[in-house]
């Protein structure tokens, strides 16, 4: 953008010049934008131009002096654009709390600069010429462009705008994970979060091929490679239809699913589930029978309905309404049972939207207790 404003200061600067030489001072060949890497000197336009033209009577004898080489302070861009807008050298000084010989003395160096007049004054106040008009137009252009791209910078430095690749393979119809990316988006609205719902196995590679640059999955168990945080808890619940026995039950132990269908997904967390039953009934006789799907877990719940089965769910699953299903907590000798989840990365991954991320789970979930 910022090169088309200056095509365009350039293009206009020599349509001045053929229309009425007298104002064309210069000739502006190159133009470019310098900004400091520290940050802490004046932003600089830096222009090559034509030295004063040496005009005879005679057209056809015109020389034109070597190229050389100018800097603008942008800040004294400023200066000229505001004096533009209120008409007056004193007027524009008070707004911009300067002396008036300071402001007056800034843009007589920008016309030194520039090698042409911007302002005709008088004691009425400072009008812009032909040329000055062509000028501080597109002047005010790059200003607004400049303070766009310096914005931008600064708060991309920050992490508040950017991208933010989540990937996880549990519900976010209810739950921790969904009040973490509302709260996130809400703290930063220009973040563009994109989620990516897959299984374990694919969201490793993800994040080791960098096209992930968080994965909240369940288990607290490490991924090879990467940095992790343990988050929160979530109950184990049996989803079963309204009217079967179960379902009279305030809660339901791991031995009263004896003589049930589970319906369980191929997809994650399901393989995990069905681990989990295995390892709360050990013995074979105790364990109901085992029906996987290679389905989603809402055509699951479809399944439920229609009277194939129940399933193992958790917590988070439960947000999205289905109608005839209900839900009873699954239990064991010490109480409820629970899943946890945790959030892996890459540790040499430097998003500053990943680091805003990872100070939010640790204000939200500082402790690897269990919550509800």
């Amino acid at each position: 953008m910022l090169a088309a404003l200056i095509r365009e200061m350039q293009q206009r600067i020599r349509l001045v010049d053929q229309a009425d030489p007298s104002h064309a001072a210069i000739s502006l060949l190159k133009v470019s934008i310098a900004l400091n890497s520290d940050h802490t000197q004046p932003l600089v336009v830096r222009i090559s131009k034509m030295g004063a033209r040496m005009v005879s009577e005679h057209k056809s004898n015109r020389k034109l002096s070597p190229v050389r080489t100018s800097a603008v302070d942008l800040q004294h861009l400023r200066y000229a654009v505001a004096a533009a807008d209120h008409g007056s050298f004193r007027r524009a000084a008070e707004v911009l709390l300067l002396r008036q010989s300071t402001l007056s003395r800034c843009i007589s160096q920008l016309e030194h600069s520039l090698g042409m007049t911007v302002f005709e004054r008088s004691s009425g106040g400072a009008r812009a010429t032909t040329a000055g008009l062509n000028f501080l137009r597109t002047a005010r252009s790059i200003l607004e462009q400049m303070d766009s791209l310096v914005n931008s910078t600064h708060y991309a430095g920050c992490g508040e705008v950017g991208r933010l690749s989540v990937g996880f393979y549990t519900s976010i119809s209810a739950g921790n994970l969904r009040a973490t990316l509302v709260d996130y988006q809400k703290r930063f609205s220009q973040i563009d979060i994109c989620l990516k719902e897959s299984s374990r196995v694919r969201l490793v590679t993800a994040l080791r091929n960098g096209a992930l640059d968080i994965a909240i999955v369940t288990s607290e168990q490490p991924l090879l490679g990467n940095q992790s945080m343990p988050l929160w808890s979530e109950r184990i619940l049996l989803a079963l239809l309204e009217g079967r026995p179960l379902a009279s039950k305030d809660a339901v132990y791991w031995t009263d699913l004896g003589g049930e269908t589970v319906l369980l997904s191929q997809y994650d967390p399901g393989r995990e589930l069905e681990d989990l039953l295995m390892s709360k009934l050990v013995s074979p006789e105790d364990r109901p029978k085992i029906a996987r799907h290679d389905v989603s877990r809402g055509i699951i719940k479809s399944l439920i309905a229609a009277g194939f089965g129940v399933s193992l769910v958790t917590e988070s699953d439960i947000g999205a309404n289905f109608s005839g299903l209900t839900y009873r907590e699954l239990r064991d000798g010490t109480g409820p049972s629970r899943v946890g989840f945790s959030a892996h990365w890459r540790s040499d991954n430097d998003n500053p939207a990943l680091a805003n991320f990872l100070n939010l789970l640790g204000e939200r979930y500082s402790l690897p207790a269990d919550r509800d």
